[in-house]
């Protein structure tokens, strides 16, 4: 899987050197591709935040705050001390201050017209519906949701109500993996044929992340579906044709009763190429490679994260600056999105697509099969 750590050395100490041509290239590419700031006649649309954990309040809220298209207008919890928290720290007017049982009021709020759903996964299906029965548009963070099927409910409510659904992929606006996808399409540096990830965290302290009825599975959920959703961008966008997968003894079964500790999973792609894959509680890493006939991208280190992410490829290091606020690019382009009538890049079918290959790797992982996805 990853390389010793002798070579990730190298690769991090490479980062650091001067930029190449193509780097400066890519730097002027950045600077081209930040939004406008909008005009006096553009509309800035209210977002409410739907559950308020870590979240939410290390990441969406503050990234609300350097938006161009879009502000932080109400907050959705069933915490009353939260909601006077978030009112008095985001000065949120009362009136826009929701109870989950009361969603359904947010109907008649001209300030929010997007909901951002930030909840455990199994529970994303009812609020996102509720959501856009009351004629908000949605974002939906990922995963998805738990099933196909639900994946299906909450894209045909969205378009029975006629607002928009997006899934909270933020590195789908992240310079360093948007380079992943234009490599990928380069025919003089891809396609790539070869790939591996393994994103992992050692998790300690009883959450939500370790209960099914909420998060639907361990880390294939949580964090595997970084994996599954970047190596569909290294192979062009195309989901896999079929997978393997098997579940690794439990170092710790009384804490990981209800879900897998980690998961080792293949992906064959159309074309011959092949991921193989980690995700896992039980170790430390956050790391992806692309090979291929003519060159190589690899982020050793941080290549899910939200920020600090570097990267290296074939043809030397790849650096981007300024950093970019991954969560305020992704909520700036759907509001964007809406105001211009323009499909979101990531939409709720893209969801549903990782939630189907997610689905196929529990069942290979159960029944030892190759499974067709």
């Amino acid at each position: 899987m990853p390389n010793a750590p002798s070579r990730r050395e190298f690769i991090r100490a490479a980062s650091l050197a001067s930029l190449t041509f193509a780097g400066s290239a890519l730097l002027r590419t950045l600077a081209q591709a930040e939004p406008p700031p909008p005009t006096a006649t553009d509309r800035v649309l209210g977002v409410a935040l739907l559950g308020l954990g870590s979240y939410s309040a290390g990441e969406l809220a503050p990234a609300l705050l350097q938006t161009r298209r879009c502000r932080l207008a109400g907050i959705i919890t069933g915490s009353a001390e939260k909601a006077a928290r978030w009112a008095r720290k985001y000065n949120l007017p009362k009136k826009n201050l929701y109870h989950y049982n009361h969603l359904e009021q947010i109907a008649g709020n001209p300030d929010i017209d997007i909901v951002y759903v930030v909840t455990p996964p199994a529970l994303h299906p009812e609020f996102a519906i509720r959501a856009a029965k009351a004629g908000k548009h949605v974002i939906s963070e990922k995963p998805m949701a738990c099933s196909v099927a639900d994946c299906d409910a909450m894209i045909a409510a969205c378009r029975d109500a006629g607002v928009k659904l997006s899934i909270g992929y933020r590195l789908h606006f992240d310079p360093y993996h948007q380079e992943l996808v234009r490599l990928a399409g380069d025919s003089s540096f891809g396609p790539f044929n070869r790939m591996s990830g393994d994103f992992g965290f050692t998790m300690y302290g009883q959450q939500w992340r370790v209960e099914k009825r909420l998060a639907g599975g361990g880390p294939m959920m949580d964090l595997g579906i970084y994996v599954i959703h970047a190596a569909c961008m290294a192979s062009g966008g195309v989901a896999p044709l079929a997978v393997t997968a098997h579940e690794e003894p439990k170092t710790r079964p009384e804490f990981f009763r209800e879900v897998e500790e980690t998961m080792r999973w293949t992906m064959e792609f159309p074309g011959g190429a092949v991921c193989t894959a980690v995700s896992s509680y039980s170790h430390q890493n956050n790391y992806f490679r692309a090979e291929g006939p003519h060159g190589w991208i690899e982020f050793p280190e941080n290549a899910f994260a939200y920020r600090d992410i570097r990267c290296a490829t074939s043809r030397g290091p790849v650096r981007f600056k300024p950093q970019v606020n991954q969560q305020a690019r992704q909520m700036d382009d759907f509001a964007d999105c809406i105001l211009s009538g323009r499909a979101s890049p990531v939409p709720g079918e893209l969801g549903r697509r990782d939630i189907r290959i997610l689905s196929a790797i529990y069942e290979a992982a159960a029944t030892g099969r190759r499974v067709l996805v």
